[in-house]
């Protein structure tokens, strides 16, 4: 009997022990939390994207309160109303909000020719896997929408087996761009209003036998381009944006037509 409540009182001492010290402990190696987090965690729109470049919205509210001199414009799917937001809470002039958008660099014109009849998994990645794809040209948009369910805003619909941004609905969070194992998506700024819808590096004779609007590297918007804004690498067509004057002649002279405009309500908000 002495050694059962000898046994209890250890095992009590001893918790009371290691509780005392956990409690010390707690005290002398807390991390204090800036307060301004938490709230800044609760304006960003939490789809944790990393368009910020920091690990999700969580990263980025800690790197704003860091001291580092962050912007605060960072957030892409936030916009101007987060930009403010954030701003406000830091004590800081609120920068401008870029709007950006994702865009799809596939016009589509390959999507009748076929090098096989592919019946395995339905997604772009399974496709992908055997021979780049069922389609000639194994650049384009596979067609099978792995970028559809990736995107939170229900921004992106398939027609015709190619799949297109509903510019609108776009915040740019970039998560549709992980999605597509062609590397097509890209997250682009909406001041660059005149795109390249085609990533064909193959010579344009071969690369338009497999897709009426591949850009074949003519070198006529490179030519005709007054900024000297358009170059052709490994046969494609590349526009400099940083010279770009927007124009828009360059997608009035596209032969093939795979220079296109941002439309209008891509530019809206």
């Amino acid at each position: 009997m002495n050694m059962i409540v000898i046994a209890v009182v250890s095992v009590t001492a001893i918790g009371a022990v290691c509780a005392a010290m956990l409690s010390v402990a707690d005290k002398l190696m807390a991390v204090k939390t800036d307060e301004r987090v938490a709230r800044i965690e609760d304006c960003l729109p939490g789809t944790n994207c990393g368009a910020c470049g920091f690990p999700g919205c969580s990263g980025y509210a800690a790197a704003l309160v860091s001291g580092n001199d962050v912007k605060t414009n960072l957030c892409t799917p936030g916009g101007a109303s987060v930009v403010k937001q954030l701003s406000e809470i830091l004590g800081v002039e609120a920068g401008e909000a870029t709007r950006k958008i994702a865009v799809v660099h596939c016009k589509g014109g390959c999507t009748q020719l076929k090098k096989m009849d592919y019946n395995g998994i339905q997604t772009c990645m399974a496709s992908k896997q055997l021979f780049g794809g069922a389609g000639a040209c194994t650049f384009g948009c596979l067609g099978y929408g792995d970028c559809q369910p990736a995107c939170p805003h229900g921004a992106i619909c398939m027609e015709n087996g190619i799949a297109q941004v509903i510019a609108e609905n776009c915040t740019g969070c970039g998560l549709c761009v992980k999605a597509c194992p062609n590397q097509l998506i890209t997250i682009d700024d909406v001041s660059e209003t005149a795109v390249v819808l085609c990533k064909n590096i193959e010579k344009g004779a071969v690369a338009r036998k497999k897709c009426t609007n591949a850009c074949i590297g003519c070198r006529k918007c490179a030519r005709e381009c007054p900024a000297g804004a358009i170059t052709i690498e490994d046969n494609l067509a590349k526009i400099d944006y940083e010279k770009c004057t927007h124009c828009e002649h360059c997608a009035e002279i596209c032969v093939t037509h795979c220079i296109q405009l941002l439309a209008p309500q891509a530019r809206r908000r």
